[in-house]
């Protein structure tokens, strides 16, 4: 095979799978790593693909610049209430419970049933509003700075510390088995951070569209997961490696 003829090949396999392993490729074309590597700088240098630890990943994988509340609540909106739905199911009658910022657990919230009397415990404005209006759910919303952005308050981690809840829903920008859990902003990885420290259960709401996906600050390993809820577009291979983690994965 002619180095063309495997680049073309390295790119299609990364952009099926959704990430090229420097071994793996090495294994399956019959080359060295070495012979691997270079292919993949050079297919980094001409946009085709973007060399990560260990391998490459497809450019349309990599994070893009965050986007308003109001932009991304119109993206894979059908994916998000089916997922939204889903987690319904996980959400206790009564106990405590810690919801994030983000479309889709802000989907979740106006799911909750209006006789639902958990304590709930959320640093998104949105989800509060739903929460204080039509359930009977005492609604503690968490302090601190508000970001634009996406109407979640930030700032005040620290407020999380004494608590102890039954179960967090948590939005993120990003998972992957190498980089975990990531969002692209220091302050909310702080404070998924810290839901993620505070509750004995952590449900995850993500549509496909983010898994194989890595944003700037990690907030959590795959391993602090219980649960993963996504949508039927999820790529075998990244609901592989999310069950190798033992998260329970629901597809909606």
């Amino acid at each position: 095979m002619y180095a063309e003829e495997r680049r073309h090949a390295l790119v299609e396999h990364a952009r099926t799978e959704g990430r090229l392993s420097v071994v793996d490729a090495a294994e399956l074309f019959g080359v060295t790593p070495e012979t691997i590597r270079r292919d993949l700088e050079a297919l980094d240098k001409a946009g085709l693909l973007r060399r990560v630890h260990g391998g490459a990943v497809p450019p349309e994988l990599l994070a893009l610049p965050e986007r308003a509340l109001d932009t991304r609540q119109s993206e894979f909106a059908r994916e998000k209430e089916r997922i939204a739905a889903a987690a319904l199911a996980l959400v206790p009658s009564s106990g405590t419970v810690l919801l994030d910022a983000g479309t889709t657990t802000a989907r979740l919230a106006g799911l909750i049933p209006a006789d639902n009397t958990a304590t709930v415990f959320t640093n998104s404005l949105p989800a509060a509003v739903v929460l204080a209006g039509r359930s009977a759910a005492q609604v503690h919303m968490l302090g601190g700075r508000v970001r634009p952005l996406t109407h979640a308050t930030v700032g005040n981690p620290e407020a999380l510390g004494s608590l102890r809840v039954d179960v967090a829903f948590l939005g993120t920008n990003g998972v992957s088995e190498r980089h975990g859990l990531s969002t692209p902003d220091w302050d909310e990885a702080a404070v998924k951070r810290a839901m993620v420290q505070c509750a004995d259960k952590v449900v995850v709401l993500t549509d496909a569209s983010k898994l194989g996906v890595e944003t700037t600050v990690k907030f959590a390993d795959l391993d602090d997961v219980d649960v993963l809820v996504t949508d039927s577009g999820a790529r075998r291979s990244h609901l592989k490696a999310l069950s190798a983690h033992r998260i329970e994965v629901i597809t909606a």
